[in-house]
Formats: structure tokens, C-alpha cells, sequence
């Protein structure tokens, strides 16, 4: 049995954050029950691109799941998921802060039918405080919490990550709370609430520039692909215009690449000769080092850093990232049949390398409502299942 298997998640969740944490339950072996509105998740109709009709984004979040299609704003769509909360293990639910109260599957009212339940919320703000009923997504969570104004370089202006980098944290986080919430229940029998909202996650994903300003009391800069506490830590471009990374961690690695640049002495140079001075003395330092890097391909320099123990690597595109023999002796990429595209090459999760409970797809992300009378099945009769298909309380895809 996989680690997870006797679980049941009943996902009210859409769009990322949510998705993502129950797919890594899915992959884990858990149940998921994903309740979908008519309309379907947003993300099915967020594209290009598409494969056959299905959304790459949703594609990419969905694997595993089976899908009940459930119109909540019927009375009798609300009493079929109240069934299944009874039943469930896990609910994880990113409504906005109050709205699941009028459905009567808010956690007050799921604790009373089933005290067990582990019912994670995820919400922009949390639900307390001036802005817990104010909407949250990762963009503006990543301008509101002070991540936007580091990123990017010092003379531009402020950006975004290149992926949802809250919404990954928290959803990963989301697990973490869920399988503490599910230890707890082994001793006491009791499950409990996971407040976690991407505000909170955010701040505390801004780890040591959060404590630099509480250390100094001066609000943390941008950088560009350098360190605010190391240098040279950035990006470097070579002769052939190939960027790569390098990370000089520690003062003995510096002294190792003084000779690489034909630079023997440099190191013993008072202005270089520690990290601190370094740093202070950096707008002298990376000018020559730059110098320096456009004299070899990039491959040149990544050999000969790499063989002195110096951190580097090569600054890629993904199909390049892809196409590394390190990627395919990982299995970076897993397989899956879906019923209408066929072979689905899925991103895979890294947790597949557990000894003995090891990550896998439990089967392709699913068609809208693809699962809706399966699951059904065991909580409404097939005449209520028909009575309810023909009303629009539910529906089903017939694939």
C-alpha cells in the first residue's frame, strides 16, 4: 500500500496553491475527490497552451485526482459534499474567508458531522485580522509581502519570480500541516484547522532578507542575480554569450579562483581578501571578473570551477534543462495515459526517491466530471444520480 493509501481528500480547491498540495498528496497514494463547479477549475481554461482541449497549466496540478462535478449553489449539490466531508480524512478548501459557511462546509460545520476531519484553508490573508476577507493571489502577495521589490536588477524596475512562488510554498507547506494535523489525530482522535494564507507564507519565505532589515534596519535591495551577503555570487557571461552562475561561497574558494582568472594574487589583494571586503568593495571586483569570463566558452570555465570545488553551473533554458543527463537518470519526467491525449509526459514529484514509500502518479489528471458517478456511487442512489444529472445538481463526462 502506498504511504497514503487509506487517506480520502475531499479537494475544494482550485487554481494552484490548493491543487498543488493534493497532488502531492495524490501522488503519495491519498484519494482525492476533486469537487469542481460546472465551469470546471479556472485553470482548464487558462491557455494557450493546450493539449488536445485540457489546459497545459491544469495538466500540470491535477494528476491523480478524480473529478465529481457539483454545483453548490443547489441545496442538494451542498448535501452531497457534506456526505462525502463525512466520510473524508483531509478537506483543503481556498474559498475566500467566510464564503463556505453559506454552503454549510465551512470547518465549524464539517468538525460537528465529522470531529476527525484535518481541514486545511488556504487564503490570501488568513482568516483573521483587516484583510482576511480581502482576495490573495501570488502576484499581488509578492508585491504586498516585499518579494517583488528584490527582484529583479537594481536599475529596473521591481518583478515578479519567473513561477507562483507563494502559491508553491504554501501548498507545500499546506502538507506539511496536513501529515502533522494527521500524526496528532493517531494520539488524540481529534483533527483540527490549518489557517495558512500566502501572506504569512510569504513574509516567512523572505527568511535571511527578512532578518538583514531586523538586523540593520535598512530595507533589503535589489540584486539582480547576485547575493546581498556574498560576492561573488551572480551570473557571469562567457566568450561564445553563454551565461552561467557562480557562487564563491567561503574565502578558500576565492583563493582557488584567483589562479583559474590568471589572477594568482588577487586574493591577497586587501580590498578581496574576505567575503566582507569583498562585498564592500564589489563595484572594483565583478568588473574584473567579468573581464575575465568573456575570454573562454562556457563550458571551459564550468569544467574548470567544477574541478577546483568551485559552485557554478550553466544558466539554461528549460528544454536545455530537460535534455541534461542528470534530468534523465533522475526521471524527472513521468508518463501517464490520459483519456483523450494519450501518452502525457507530467512533471514528476520529487519525493519519488523515498525508500519505501516512494512518490508516484495514481493515473492522469481528469476530465471534467470524468469521475462524477463513480464516486457518487457510494453516497447517492443511481436514481438520485439521474434525477440530479438531468437537474444540473451534478454532471458527468462520459469519456
Amino acid at each position: 500500500m502506498k504511504a497514503l493509501g487509506d487517506l480520502k481528500v475531499l479537494d475544494l480547491s482550485r487554481v494552484l496553491a490548493g491543487p498543488f498540495s493534493t497532488q502531492i498528496l495524490s501522488d503519495l497514494g491519498a484519494t482525492v475527490w476533486k469537487i469542481e463547479s460546472p465551469r470546471g477549475d479556472d485553470t482548464r481554461r487558462l491557455g494557450p497552451p493546450f493539449m488536445e482541449s485540457e489546459s497545459a497549466y491544469f495538466l500540470s496540478i491535477n494528476r491523480g485526482k478524480k473529478s465529481i462535478c457539483v454545483n453548490l449553489k443547489d441545496e442538494r449539490g451542498q448535501r452531497v459534499v457534506q456526505r462525502m466531508a463525512a466520510k473524508a480524512d483531509i478537506i483543503v478548501e481556498n474559498f475566500k474567508t467566510g464564503d463556505l459557511a453559506r454552503y454549510g462546509l465551512d470547518y465549524e460545520s464539517i468538525e460537528r458531522i465529522n470531529p476527525g476531519i484535518v481541514y486545511a484553508s488556504i487564503t490570501g490573508y488568513g482568516h483573521t485580522g483587516p484583510r482576511a476577507y480581502e482576495p490573495g493571489v501570488d502576484t499581488s502577495l509578492q508585491g504586498m509581502i516585499g518579494l517583488m521589490s528584490v527582484t529583479g536588477e537594481p536599475d529596473r524596475p521591481p518583478s515578479k519570480t519567473g513561477i507562483a512562488a507563494i502559491d508553491l510554498l504554501t501548498g507545500s507547506l499546506a502538507v506539511t500541516g496536513i501529515l502533522v494535523a494527521l500524526r496528532e489525530r493517531e494520539r488524540t482522535g481529534l483533527g483540527q484547522h490549518i489557517d495558512l494564507s500566502l501572506f504569512d507564507t510569504g513574509i516567512m519565505g523572505m527568511v535571511n532578507v527578512a532578518q538583514n532589515y531586523i538586523a540593520t534596519g535598512e530595507p533589503p535591495q535589489r540584486y539582480g542575480s547576485a547575493h546581498p551577503q556574498i560576492c561573488p555570487y551572480q551570473t557571469f557571461e562567457a566568450k561564445d554569450g553563454r551565461w552561467f552562475m557562480l557562487a564563491v561561497m567561503n574565502d578558500g574558494m576565492f583563493q582557488k579562483l584567483a589562479p583559474l582568472i590568471d589572477r594568482p594574487a588577487i586574493h591577497e589583494d586587501p580590498r578581496f581578501e574576505t567575503n566582507a571586503a569583498r562585498l564592500a568593495h564589489k563595484d572594483e571586483l565583478i568588473p574584473q571578473l567579468a573581464e575575465r569570463f568573456k575570454t573562454k566558452d562556457r563550458h571551459e570555465w564550468i569544467d574548470a570551477l567544477t574541478k577546483v570545488g568551485i559552485t557554478s553551473g550553466p544558466i539554461n533554458t528549460f528544454d536545455e534543462t530537460l535534455a541534461d543527463k542528470q534530468a534523465e537518470a533522475r526521471q524527472v519526467v513521468w508518463n501517464v495515459e490520459h483519456p483523450t491525449i494519450g501518452d502525457l509526459p507530467v512533471m514528476a514529484n520529487s519525493l519519488q526517491y523515498m525508500s519505501r514509500t516512494p512518490a508516484a502518479p495514481q493515473g492522469p489528471p481528469p476530465l471534467l466530471g470524468e469521475h462524477t458517478r463513480e464516486v457518487l456511487s457510494q453516497f447517492l442512489s443511481e436514481d438520485e444520480m439521474d434525477e440530479y444529472e438531468r437537474d444540473g445538481v451534478i454532471g458527468a463526462t462520459r469519456s
